[in-house]
């Protein structure tokens, strides 16, 4: 009984551990294959992914060899077409010269013929370049006189706007002194003629009696008749006592004049238009007239009469009052006229 146990238990073997092993072994070999294909496709990749790299230089370099390309070759017919040109002005002058060349042989007047024209037509073109070298040279010193010309006027302009100024102001101001002389003067006048007419007013109280000494204006006027015998110019008695009473009023009145007036008596000589004989001692009547007012004013002189306060002065017959040539127009126009005014 117990063999035949050993004996079943001998028939009946265990297969599981080998294949365990079997199948680890399997595994191991799958696993080694799995890791021999990663391995080989990163590889792959990488040298695909490479090559990808190396293709799209090799497309960048191709792309700018294309374009190169089609520069030389737009070059390459640019060329070509100067190369026609240049072909065909190098016929145009073969031919040409051949032409010249069958002209000069033509005869050897004809050269020297050309050769002259030649010559004159360099000698002109020289000349043309000198005359427009010249211009030029004209034209370069014509610009910088009018830069400076410019430059000046600009500073002209300155300074004429400096002096408009200024010439404005100036004008603002001799118009205020204008009014202000103005106001002064008026106000010299008035009182000037307040004098005149204080004047006039004592000459009438002291010669209120004289048919021939009468008022005209702002004038005194005496008869010359008055004063003077006819054709003479020397003060007579009558004529010096009038004109002492005038010295008088006059020295009266110089008194209550202020100093700042600048006044003056001015004596006016005037005659008829009966000219002169030239016998006598004055040779016509300006020279008349200008005597007897010169004599006045003397004779006040020799009253008192500053001299620088008197004026003398001839008017001949040029002067007349009344016309006509009557004897009573005559006689009013022989006269010596006072007038108080101011120098």
């Amino acid at each position: 009984m117990p063999l035949a146990r050993n004996r079943r238990h001998q028939r009946a073997v265990d297969y599981w551990p080998g294949f365990v092993d079997a199948l680890s072994t399997l595994l191991i070999a799958i696993m080694f294959i799995l890791t021999v294909f990663v391995v080989g496709q990163f590889i792959l990749s990488r040298e695909i992914s490479g090559r990808d790299e190396v293709l799209t230089r090799l497309n960048s370099q191709i792309n700018e060899l294309t374009q190169l390309l089609a520069l030389e070759k737009g070059s390459n017919q640019d060329l070509q077409d100067s190369v026609a040109n240049l072909q065909a002005s190098l016929a145009n002058a073969e031919g040409e010269r051949s032409r010249l060349q069958a002209l000069l042989s033509a005869g050897a007047g004809g050269q020297d013929a050309a050769k002259q024209q030649i010559g004159t037509l360099t000698q002109q073109l020289d000349e043309q370049k000198q005359v427009s070298d010249r211009a030029l040279s004209q034209v370069e010193l014509l610009n910088q006189q009018i830069a400076a010309l410019r430059s000046q006027i600009a500073a002209v302009e300155a300074a004429l706007q400096a002096s408009e100024e200024k010439d404005q102001t100036s004008q603002a101001k001799i118009a205020d002194l204008g009014r202000r002389l103005n106001v002064a003067l008026a106000a010299r006048v008035q009182e000037l003629n307040r004098y005149r007419s204080d004047f006039f007013g004592r000459l009438r109280e002291i010669l209120s009696d004289r048919e021939n000494i009468r008022v005209v204006g702002d004038r005194f006027v005496f008869q010359s008749e008055v004063l003077f015998p006819s054709g003479g110019a020397d003060l007579n008695p009558d004529g010096q006592a009038e004109m002492a009473k005038l010295a008088a009023a006059l020295l009266d009145l110089a008194k209550e004049i202020p100093p700042e007036i600048n006044w003056v008596l001015r004596v006016d000589g005037h005659t008829d238009n009966v000219a002169l004989s030239g016998t006598g001692r004055y040779r016509d009547n300006w020279e008349l007239s200008s005597a007897r007012a010169i004599s006045v004013v003397k004779f006040l002189i020799a009253q008192g009469v500053p001299a620088d306060r008197l004026v003398a002065a001839g008017f001949g017959e040029f002067q007349p009052i009344a016309p006509g040539d009557t004897p009573e127009a005559r006689a009013t126009n022989r006269r010596i006229e006072l007038k108080l005014t101011e120098k």
